[in-house]
Parts: C-alpha cells; structure tokens; sequence
C-alpha cells in the first residue's frame, strides 16, 4: 500500500480515537471501562517520574509523550509507536507532553499468554527452540492494521451491548498484529512452555508472589530446571536486573504503597516487605525515592494536596 496513503489511514484513526477518548473520560487518572482488560489514561500536564510495576500489557499513546525507565534504559514511546510489556516489570514513567489543551491519552490493553499460545499453535508457525531471552519489554512503530484494531475495540464502548461478543474477537486480532510486527518473536517467546523466556516468566511470577522471603536463586533455577548461571544470564535478558536487584524494587514499591495508603510505622513496613534491618530499608528506600519513607510520604500527600501528580 502506498506510504502517503498509510499515513493518512493513521492520522484519520488516530484522530477519532482521541475524540472518542475525551468523549468517555474528561478527569485526569486511569479509567476501567466495561471491557474488563481494557484501561483508558488521561493526564492534563507533565508528571513527575512514576514509579510503578508494568503489567503483560499493550500500551498506545495517541496523544502526547511518555518515557519509561528499566533499570538503566530508557523507552520513549508516543503516538507514532506502541509499547509491549511480556512479564511484571518495576519501571518508572515520566510523562513528557501532555497539556489540558491537548492532554495525554493512552490505550492500555492487559493480556496473558494463553492466547498468545492458541494464536501460535493456530498459526502453525515453527518454534525455533530455545534461544536466547530478550527484554520483556519493546517499542515498536505503529501501524494501519493495528491502529485500526484498537479503533474498533474502543469503539465498542460507545455500544455496550456488543462488548460480550466482539471484544474477545478484536482483542485476539490484536494480539495477532503484534506478534505479526516486528520483534513479535521475542514476545512469543514469553508462551512458549521450555522456553528461556517462559522459565524466566515463572521466576518472575514465584518473586512477586513471595517478594517479602529471602531469595534462594538455587531452588529458583531447580523449579524452573535451569542452572543458577544461566538463570541469572537470561534473567538479566529479561528484565535489565539481576533476581535480588528485581526483588529489591518489588519490595520498595510495596513498601511505599503500604506506607501512602495504611500510614504504618516504617520500621513495620520494612519488617512487612522483607528488610530484617530497618536502617537498611530506610537507606535503600532513599536511594530508590529520593527522601527517607517518611520525608517521601509527607512529599506525596503534600503533592496531592497542590495537584501536582507524584504516584
């Protein structure tokens, strides 16, 4: 198809998204709606940096600029590119252009692998084994076929009565132009049973279910039946960081959830997380946050008392 002629296709869907995205929210904040993976976010002004944990999920701007942080990389993506997360990740996100002319509004449809598998099997495409991991997150340049997909999907809001039937239908096209596009084979990866990707995936899944005990990587690696070296080798293909320093920030994003929304004492929420020591735990938490906890929550409650948005 001709490069104008796409181009136009994307600048017309991208157009009638953010009218039908300012038509369903007009608060700042993340929005549910009544496709139950499906989230809307709208936000009139810059952020500071967020710390949060990313989902398996497709994220598309169609409005404004984000970065995300991992680890020590960065990935800017907005309404030219889409984002794809494979497992949890601990990031930071910055929104970086939004104004309450033109705010920031983003897309965020949340999956898991089993219909990633049935899409691959259904494919009859070749598994070329076990090669090597790659990060469970991408951005990849947006295109037509998909932009079109996620029209549609949003659109079933404005008709709820068709969401039951339709949205499983449009979801799995979806997914299928993801893994269509380029680096889909990195995310097929994550679903593929005995490969680096799926073992590292149930790693990821066994830390976060038990983030607060002492990490044993030996019995880690014997449940996923890896070696501790190629464990911590492919764990860092995945997710920047090695298992501990993973665990670390699982542990200080609970913490400071614990401490914003519960006002329990820090030492308490340290023991709560896992931190034997509760001048390790302050020490860490203010290399993670920037003040010691209790500085970093009375700087929160006060950022949401002026309107300024810090988590």
């Amino acid at each position: 198809m001709d490069k104008e002629l796409v181009n136009d296709k994307i600048a017309i869907y991208k157009k009638e998204l953010v009218s039908m995205i300012n038509g369903l929210v007009d608060m700042d904040g993340i929005h549910n709606t009544a496709i139950p993976s499906l989230q809307l976010f709208r936000a009139s002004n810059v952020s500071e940096p967020l710390h949060t944990i990313y989902e398996p999920a497709l994220l598309i701007i169609v409005q404004g600029s984000k970065i995300v942080t991992l680890a020590d990389e960065s990935y800017q993506y907005d309404p030219t590119s889409y984002l794809v997360t494979s497992v949890h990740l601990p990031i930071t996100g910055q929104i970086i252009q939004a104004t309450p002319e033109e705010p920031y509004l983003c897309v965020q449809i949340n999956f898991n692998m089993e219909p990633i598998l049935d899409i691959i099997k259904e494919s009859n495409e070749a598994w070329s084994g076990k090669m090597d991991s790659g990060r469970g997150i991408v951005v990849n340049r947006i295109n037509s076929d998909l932009l079109d997909a996620v029209l549609r999907l949003v659109r079933l809001l404005y008709t709820p009565k068709d969401i039951p039937i339709l949205s499983p239908l449009i979801i799995r096209e979806i997914l299928y132009r993801v893994l269509q596009d380029k680096q889909g084979e990195l995310i097929k990866q994550f679903a593929m049973i005995g490969s680096y990707a799926h073992c590292i995936a149930k790693v990821i899944q066994i830390i976060n279910s038990n983030f607060s005990k002492p990490l044993r990587i030996e019995e880690l690696a014997r449940r996923v039946n890896m070696s501790t070296s190629s464990l911590h080798n492919q764990f860092k293909k995945v997710t920047a960081m090695s298992p501990l320093q993973y665990q670390k920030m699982i542990r200080l994003q609970e913490a400071r959830r614990l401490l914003f929304s519960e006002s329990s004492e820090a030492a308490n929420v340290g023991f709560q997380v896992g931190y034997e020591s509760p001048s390790q735990f302050s020490r860490e938490y203010a290399r993670m946050f920037g003040l010691p906890p209790i500085s970093d929550i009375n700087r929160l409650r006060a950022s949401l008392d002026s309107g300024i948005t810090l988590i």
